[in-house]
């Protein structure tokens, strides 16, 4: 018997519920019930929907890329800079040719993981391809936040009076976004994908119409030096006076940010449906074409309408230009209305992508070994939440450093995409070099000719933008491969150790005797918990010590050690210098020592701990138990436990009417209402309404026959051998009910979580403030949701081996 998403529970499915914490109750409403991990599912996009969810940020940059150029080149080189922005666009688009190219290239070989980590990683080793590693997570980084921004242009382009709350805006977006990432946002299906389209249509509109107009009767053209708020414009030759080499090469630098998010297909290839090589390399290339069209045309568009920058970042040039085209009248108010929308839909769709892609890289790095093992794991919500997490704060403390305006953030923006399209090229190139398959000089050809370019514009980066924010990202660059390696050599060592241990045997080691010793400070509910504990041990001897800095509290505390009569005795040692974890460190290498003139002694400290509420803890104890913990730990034979107590609950229980626990019965029953209004709106949400003919689950009544229909939630196996029960929650939109079946080898059909049944049975009573239960009702199952590819190779794998045992 097959049973899917079950979760081995030992213990007795009757014992006591433990109370939920506040913090989680929180956790509840704002992100939704916990998924189980068979939950986890994959959706594979056709090409259409791939286009338009995977290339938002590629995409997008065409709205800010052209202005970038502009702002660079409008204060030095005056008009002519509109002259110059044709060029400069036709080098980066040679560029974009190449570096498409070359990720053509990756998704020949790499078909399920792509991207510059995993091209650096197997063509140059590990330790280098932390600098792809630490490009693209700066890179994700800075997408967040340019992405962000560049939306709030939008908005606030068609909304001036907006203007002056532009970084609250930009950072309440990112807040946003990570909550809905937190709560298990996929980036796939069609309401992701339709942002894209939508603005290549109405941009493709824009430029379509722009040209035409150009062509036939002209556009109007805004002079820059009129304008009040706009970029400073030279007034002098621009060409002769103004645009020197250093000003043109940081107009291209700024230019570059146009080609952002192209390595997001490599990046993602495993989402694409079969053949996924194939289908990510049309895609690319779909997104690289549209990518370059709607470059070229923006930038054509601004040469013909003089179009220009402002100071604030807002109205932006493309707005300009929609303005231009599109004109004042009631249908032209429209479509420019329609175009700023396009343009924050798509550039905080844009936004989004990191918030999916800077998690699967952090945790693919840390599976490496390379970042900490906490990026691995998947959240209440089966997403990597400590990545999400990470990231958004990342992101809102750039903005706020910056001041939120996306022309303060391009310097940060192309050093990590270049370096990342750098790698990727580099080791396409050693890849051809050493496979030397057909046609491999010119595929090496091209990729080493995207690595030098790219090379070089974070070169020109580097250089020319130093003093505008660049700078921050020369030292932050090297200084996070340098950790990144670092980290991992600290992994790689402590394998070692493993390893060493595992080889000279992990076998318990043999002792002649076994010594407790019980620190105490004082004598109370936990101290008597403690030696309850040591006691359990069966130690050869348990002896309790006192560290003593006060001789008048050391006379106090053994007389009452004694008055309470405990019948173990108290030993005293004097701790004149007042520190404590030394003092205890030094008396228990002295037992050790002792211990092993006697053949082998093991140490066990106990440190009783009174635990309080998290806030009032902080105050009531100075954490003394974990100081000397540490130093216990690092004695040979000897091991320390700490004990908590929760002091405040035994309280509560024997004083349950004490005044001053008021607020305490306050915040549990505000916790209390948390947990059952989210129950409230996901059971509204997710579950299925029952049919006619079922029992609504919240009319349930003791004695009586029902049928049920819902959704199971949950299956947990508690017990072993023949007393094993398996234990489903079903789910209506009014409430659960909990299916017990204590032969769970018999069922059949084999149950998983997901499924929609219809069971029928005898409803039990059930407990005070537990849910009601059918003792092993029959069932149907009318929905089953489909498996994944592994699941279903593991299922293809088990009755492959059924049909060879029958053999």
């Amino acid at each position: 018997m097959r049973t899917s998403g079950v979760r081995a529970q030992p213990s007795s499915p009757w014992r006591p519920q433990l109370p939920e914490t506040l913090g989680y109750a929180l956790k509840r409403v704002l992100l939704g019930r916990p998924l189980v991990t068979e939950q986890l599912r994959q959706q594979r996009l056709s090409n259409r929907v791939a286009l338009g969810v995977l290339s938002p940020d590629a995409i997008s940059s065409s709205a800010y890329g052209p202005e970038q150029v502009l702002v660079e080149l409008l204060p030095y080189a005056g008009l002519a800079a509109f002259t110059l922005l044709l060029p400069i666009t036709g080098v980066i688009l040679v560029i974009l040719v190449l570096v498409a190219a070359s990720y053509r290239q990756v998704l020949e070989v790499y078909t399920r993981a792509g991207g510059s980590y995993v091209v650096a990683r197997d063509n140059f080793g590990p330790k280098v391809a932390q600098v792809a590693a630490a490009a693209l997570l700066i890179d994700y980084v800075v997408t967040v936040a340019v992405q962000t921004a560049a939306g709030t242009v939008a908005v606030v382009s068609a909304l001036p009076a907006l203007g002056r709350f532009s970084l609250e805006i930009t950072v309440g977006v990112v807040v946003v976004l990570c909550l809905v990432n937190l709560r298990g946002l996929r980036e796939a299906g069609r309401p992701f994908a339709l942002p894209t389209y939508f603005f290549v249509a109405m941009v493709g509109a824009v430029i379509v119409v722009g040209v035409l107009r150009q062509v036939t009767v002209g556009l109007p053209r805004y002079d820059p030096t009129t304008l009040p708020g706009a970029v400073p414009v030279h007034h002098m030759s621009g060409f002769v006076m103004g645009a020197t080499l250093l000003v043109l090469l940081r107009a291209f630098a700024n230019g570059g940010s146009s080609l952002t998010g192209v390595e997001a297909i490599s990046n993602t290839v495993s989402v694409f449906r079969e053949p996924r090589g194939a289908n990510a390399r049309k895609v690319l290339l779909a997104m690289a074409g549209t990518l370059g069209f709607l470059v070229a045309g923006v930038s054509y568009l601004a040469f013909a309408t003089h179009s220009t920058p402002y100071t604030a970042g807002y109205p932006s040039v493309l707005s300009q230009e929609a303005r231009a085209v599109f004109g004042q009248g009631l249908l032209g108010t429209v479509l420019f209305a329609l175009v700023q929308g396009s343009s924050a839909l798509i550039l905080y769709t844009g936004a989004n992508t990191s918030f999916n892609g800077f998690p699967f890289l952090a945790s693919f790095v840390a599976t490496d070994r390379f970042l900490p093992r906490q990026l691995t794991k998947r959240g209440h919500r089966l997403v990597f939440s400590n990545g999400i997490l990470t990231l958004a704060v990342l992101a809102v403390l750039l903005l706020v450093l910056t001041g939120g305006t996306v022309t303060a953030l391009v310097p940060f923006y192309a050093i990590g995409v270049f370096s990342g399209f750098a790698m990727a090229g580099f080791g396409m190139t050693r890849h051809h070099q050493r496979t030397r398959e057909t046609g491999w000089r010119r595929r090496l050809a091209i990729n080493l000719a995207a690595g030098v370019l790219s090379t070089v514009v974070v070169l020109i980066f580097a250089i020319a933008k130093f003093t505008e924010g660049a700078w921050l990202v020369v030292i932050v660059f090297p200084l996070l491969v340098w950790l990144l390696i670092r980290l991992n050599r600290e992994y790689r060592l402590e394998s070692a150790v493993l390893d060493r241990v595992r080889r000279f045997g992990a076998s318990a080691p043999q002792y002649n005797r076994h010594l407790v010793l019980l620190f105490i400070n004082s004598v109370d509910l936990a101290v008597l918990e403690a030696v309850r504990y040591g006691r359990s041990l069966r130690p050869d001897e348990l002896r309790a010590v006192h560290v003593m800095v006060d001789a008048a509290h050391a006379t106090a505390l053994r007389t009452r050690w004694e008055q309470v009569g405990i019948g173990l005795p108290l030993e005293i040692i004097d701790c004149p210098d007042r520190r404590l974890a030394r003092s205890v460190g030094e008396f228990v290498l002295g037992a050790v020592e002792e211990g092993s003139a006697r053949g082998g002694t093991a140490v066990t400290v106990l440190l009783p701990r009174r635990s309080y509420a998290p806030v009032l803890g902080r105050l009531l104890h100075d954490r003394s138990a974990d100081r000397i913990a540490a130093v216990v730990s690092r004695i040979p034979h000897a091991a320390a436990t700490i004990i908590p107590f929760d002091v405040q609950s035994q309280i509560r229980q024997t004083f349950p009417h004490l005044a001053e626990e008021w607020p305490t019965e306050v915040v549990e029953r505000f916790r209390d209402r948390l947990l059952a209004t989210a129950d409230a709106a996901v059971t509204a949400h997710n579950a299925p309404v029952p049919e006619p003919g079922a029992t609504a689950i919240s009319r349930l009544a003791p004695g009586r026959q029902v049928t049920l229909e819902g959704r199971l939630h949950d299956l947990i196996e508690h017990g072993r051998g023949p007393h094993r029960v398996l234990i489903g929650t079903l789910v209506d939109t009014t409430g659960s009910a909990t299916l017990v079946f204590t032969a769970p080898d018999a069922l059949d059909p084999p149950l998983q979580t997901g499924q929609l049944l219809r069971a029928r049975g005898l409803v039990s009573k059930a407990g005070r403030g537990t849910s009601p239960r059918l003792m092993n009702p029959a069932y149907e199952v009318l929905e089953t949701p489909p498996l994944e590819e592994d699941e279903e190779d593991e299922e293809e794998a088990e009755e492959e081996a059924e049909e060879d045992d029958d053999g």
